[in-house]
């Protein structure tokens, strides 16, 4: 009966063995992930073009649902800046923004997405986190960071902006430069200030003053709280609304109500392909998150449970009227750091968001958008990682070229053109790399079985043998290169009888090259040359039992390099370096 319970739902599984352990972490970590998702939530509703109160409302019941189904014990899912501007790219060419048809849009987006998820976890299709290249994401996070800090800026200061791509925000804040809201500005400065301030160094200072480490460093991680607080006390004490600074306005007090989306046919079908991507986009970051965090605790992240759990979340937000939802960074890490142990501590933070929504929405009538644009900004910085670039420049010239094109494309055309531009790229510089494989003239080390590359070791080599080691898998791409170059080798080598093709590195030959090897055995044989193969893996093996391959083969199939080479050395020459 457990069983079939956990299978249905696997929260049951650390349910079962709650216990008042567990509890004081989990309360605690909500706590201060309370804190810090209130003014996430509002910020991010708005720079996704939403009215504030449905960050409250994508804050609440999808927690609940990824807290039932996930494997992660301590990602926090909820609002993030990146779905959000996602959201803002997407449905602001659908609709116009503060229109009902935005919000509508935005709601059917988060339910497809949601949708999306579901059915690839239930089709176990998790390993496709792996189709995102580590080097693109970097880009296409670092760009996004830089995008939507960029947007923040005109409410930072007063401004009107708009724009998709780096060079409209940009020129769109340069236009309006002269309608600078100095209030505005004073405000928005201060709160930015004081959270880089709180991330800096407010742990170290309060430490100074005597207090524990791990106290201090609570406090400060709440400090999104206090300035929310504070700045809008100090908006309702100076009116600061009849001065010109934009607050947020009236927010409904109360739960959401559960309904279903839009059933719009031509509006699902309008936003499926930009749900794929940004369903695709928020599990790839939270699960490689998830990941993360799991790992310093030695536990274990079942990625097609959490594309289960990230559906359940989005759909859930979908019809409590949310928005598009994924795992947080900085939540997350606040989350693990304040001590949570279990998925409670998420379904812990939901009924705090919920105590909000119920009873301290009408105090937050005077917060300044400025605060919220500040708390974004703060944020997404922590996103932009310069130091990726840098190593890939000294690593890897394919994945700096990857990278750099990422956060160009990104910042230049938009966040949709920005992930696609990087995914292209990644697979065709894979496709370029496995084009030409790195096959190696090898011989035998010395005193050893050991066969290493002629050009970076003395080894001993056979004047009527060429060992050749093929470092990549043979498919349709690079079985034009395979066989150009064992042709060019042979015609510039005489005495030639045998060629040993080493398979070590060869795990898959498709139809195309096999159809290269037939052809290369063939010419070979014309020639008076006898075609070899060794080590070859016992998959690739039982492929080619399934072709008459093996029967035409000139030569035979060595379980060693070494006997390869013994069998059919004629002399031997002394060692050398080419």
């Amino acid at each position: 009966m457990n069983l079939s319970l956990q299978r249905v739902v696997p929260a049951w599984a650390w349910m079962r063995d709650y216990h008042r352990g567990l509890l004081a972490g989990d309360l605690v970590a909500a706590l201060v992930v309370t804190m810090m998702l209130v003014p996430q939530a509002l910020a991010y509703a708005l720079l996704a073009g939403l009215p504030a109160h449905m960050g409250l409302y994508a804050s609440i019941l999808p927690l609940v649902m990824y807290a039932l189904f996930s494997s992660s014990k301590t990602l926090s899912v909820g609002p993030v800046a990146l779905t959000s501007l996602l959201t803002a790219a997407v449905v602001g060419k659908i609709a116009a923004v503060d229109s009902q048809a935005y919000i509508v849009a935005a709601v059917v987006l988060a339910m497809l997405c949601g949708l999306i998820l579901l059915l690839m976890g239930l089709f176990r299709m998790g390993f496709i986190a792996n189709f995102l290249s580590h080097p693109v994401v970097s880009g296409f996070v670092t760009a996004s960071a830089v995008l939507i800090a960029l947007s923040q800026v005109g409410s930072l200061v007063g401004l009107p902006a708009h724009g998709s791509n780096a060079h409209d925000i940009l020129l769109s804040l340069l236009q309006n430069i002269d309608s600078a809201h100095s209030l505005t500005l004073a405000v928005g400065g201060l709160v930015l200030a004081f959270l880089w301030w709180a991330r800096a160094a407010m742990t170290r200072r309060l430490v100074a003053f005597g207090m524990a480490p791990a106290l201090a460093a609570l406090i400060a991680k709440a400090a999104p709280a206090m300035a929310l607080i504070a700045s809008t006390l100090i908006s309702y004490q100076w009116q600061l609304e009849t001065k010109g600074v934009a607050v947020v306005g009236d927010i409904p007090k109360g739960l959401p109500r559960l309904a279903l989306p839009s059933m719009d046919p031509a509006l699902w079908s309008e936003l499926a392909i930009s749900a794929l991507l940004i369903a695709i986009i928020g599990f790839v970051e939270s699960v490689s998150l998830a990941k993360t965090l799991a790992a310093k605790r030695r536990q274990r992240i079942q990625p097609n449970r959490e594309l289960v759990a990230l559906g359940a979340a989005n759909i859930s937000s979908a019809m409590s009227g949310g928005f598009v939802v994924a795992g947080g960074f900085s939540r997350s890490v606040v989350n693990f750091d304040a001590g949570a142990q279990t998925q409670a501590a998420g379904m812990f933070a939901a009924v705090g968001i919920a105590l909000v929504a119920l009873f301290f929405t009408p105090a937050l009538y005077f917060l300044p958008e400025t605060t919220l644009a500040a708390t974004i900004i703060i944020a997404v910085s922590s996103l932009i990682d310069v130091g990726v670039i840098v190593r890939a420049w000294r690593y890897s010239t394919s994945d700096f070229i990857a990278i750099v094109a990422t956060i160009a494309a990104t910042l230049l055309l938009g966040i949709e053109q920005g992930v696609l531009a990087g995914i292209t790229l990644s697979i065709a510089l894979h496709l370029y790399k496995t084009m030409q494989p790195h096959i190696a003239v090898v011989g035998e080390v010395p005193g050893t079985e050991h066969f290493r590359n002629v050009k970076r070791h003395q080894v001993i080599t056979h004047s009527n043998i060429v060992s050749l080691r093929i470092d990549e898998s043979l498919y349709f791409a690079n079985a034009s290169f395979l066989e150009d170059r064992i042709y060019e080798l042979v015609s510039q080598l005489d005495g030639l009888e045998h060629v040993i093709l080493q398979c070590t590195a060869v795990n898959e030959i498709d139809l195309s090259a096999l159809d290269a090897l037939e052809s290369i055995n063939l010419r070979l044989n014309e020639q008076g040359i006898t075609l070899h193969l060794s080590e070859v893996k016992s998959p690739v093996m039982d492929a080619l039992h399934n072709s008459d391959f093996l029967d035409k083969l000139s030569g035979s199939v060595f379980l060693t390099q070494h006997r390869a080479v013994q069998s059919l050395k004629r002399d031997e020459i002394e060692p050398y370096i080419i």
